[in-house]
């Protein structure tokens, strides 16, 4: 899903400030999701899982500053759903 967003994003117009920085919070969400599942321990693991989902967080700021498909901001929620339940499990 992760992966599926970054290429949503990738495919976005958006002002060269904000593509910029788009770009590199989707790619963090991403990124931090591989890092953390490789970790040991579920501290360290959640640990990268926030940062995840902290520049998911970001990459829906953004969405909200420009007009964005409705099918990329669903999975952005759904990621984020998911997200939250990987960095504060019941």
């Amino acid at each position: 899903m992760a992966i599926r967003f970054y290429e949503g994003v990738q495919k976005l117009r958006l002002p060269g400030h904000l593509k910029d920085q788009m770009d590199r919070a989707s790619s963090s969400v991403v990124l931090n999701l591989a890092e953390g599942s490789g970790k040991r321990t579920p501290k360290d693991q959640r640990r990268y899982y926030s940062i995840s989902l902290g520049s998911l967080r970001e990459c829906q700021a953004v969405m909200d500053l420009v007009e964005v498909d409705s099918e990329l901001r669903q999975l952005a929620d759904h990621i984020g759903a998911c997200l939250y339940k990987l960095c504060y499990p019941s």
